[in-house]
């Protein structure tokens, strides 16, 4: 095993001084040399507080990552359990495509879509892994219930009680002051705030037509729903079960949505927003600042 380290010139110097007066052959071409992968530095601006201590693995070829006692793989960037190592196909990179705008389905073609459909179908969605939880399961104390409840906490956010993740309260506070700053002197804000009817957040669950764990199991995923939302679509899903072949070419003005200037809040403060995905969830919001920094968002 090959730890991540530096060498004073120095150091180095002396080394090689001292190999070529013992007569110590070597070749520098088969001496290998190891850098991390640069996502890795996202990672660790994202979650500033937490150790990511690396290492080359020779036996796996790999990078190894030490994060609060468990041990992953890089993987290609899916950030594995020695576990999950042989499935590694199946998953997709922890960092990921994050959308900079809401995609208008009047700009799809045909051919995007049937890939929709597709996509979307149950039948797919049953076989999709989606990413690991690993690195989430590491970061947020959060391999079982027992485990993630002793983190979540109750917040009052806008004027709604929720629970949420410890990690995630700040990031609401602050996100929180920046909304009533903006109601203030923006009156769209300010309905949005005075509509609010709900706020949810932890809820140990899976995701709807999947095997994987939603983010809502973590207390990392905030769904804010307004008064009157009903007169409008906020859920791929429930939009799908009214009209299964065209649900994805509803146009944007028929989706409810919060106001650009709140959503452009939660994301400064490293939170995606569900309306910016294909299968849309316009109430929902996640935390990943990793997303926001990987996608140059702010």
């Amino acid at each position: 095993m090959i730890r991540y380290f530096s060498l004073r010139r120095n150091t180095l110097t002396f080394s090689f001084l001292f190999l070529i007066q013992f007569g110590i052959s070597f070749s520098f071409a088969e001496t290998p040399v190891f850098w991390e992968p640069p996502e890795l530095r996202i990672l660790r601006n994202s979650y500033p507080d937490i150790m990511f201590s690396t290492s080359y693995d020779l036996e796996a070829n790999d990078w190894k990552i030490e994060i609060n006692g468990t041990t992953l793989f890089w993987a290609d960037g899916k950030m594995l359990s020695a576990d999950n190592l042989g499935s590694k196909d199946s998953f997709r990179p922890v960092l990921y495509r994050y959308a900079k705008e809401i995609p208008d389905p009047a700009e799809f073609t045909l051919e995007h879509i049937q890939e929709i459909r597709t996509f979307s179908s149950t039948e797919n969605r049953r076989r999709q892994t989606g990413a690991s939880l690993d690195f989430f399961d590491a970061v947020y104390d959060s391999a079982t219930r027992r485990s993630v409840e002793q983190h979540i906490t109750q917040i009052r956010f806008l004027g709604k009680n929720t629970n949420v993740h410890e990690r995630i309260v700040e990031p609401l506070r602050r996100v929180e002051k920046r909304i009533q700053e903006l109601a203030q002197t923006d009156s769209e804000v300010q309905n949005f705030v005075n509509t609010l009817t709900r706020v949810d957040s932890y809820n140990w669950r899976e995701i709807g037509d999947r095997s994987s764990r939603s983010f809502h199991s973590y207390g990392i995923a905030v769904d804010i729903l307004p008064k009157g939302w009903g007169r409008k679509n906020i859920y791929w899903a429930w939009r799908r079960d009214i009209d299964p072949q065209n649900w994805m070419i509803l146009p944007l003005d028929r989706r409810w949505m919060p106001p650009k200037q709140v959503i452009d809040a939660f994301e400064k403060e490293g939170f995606i927003w569900g309306g910016k995905w294909i299968i849309w969830d316009n109430m929902h919001f996640e935390y990943h600042p990793e997303l926001i920094d990987y996608n140059h968002i702010r």
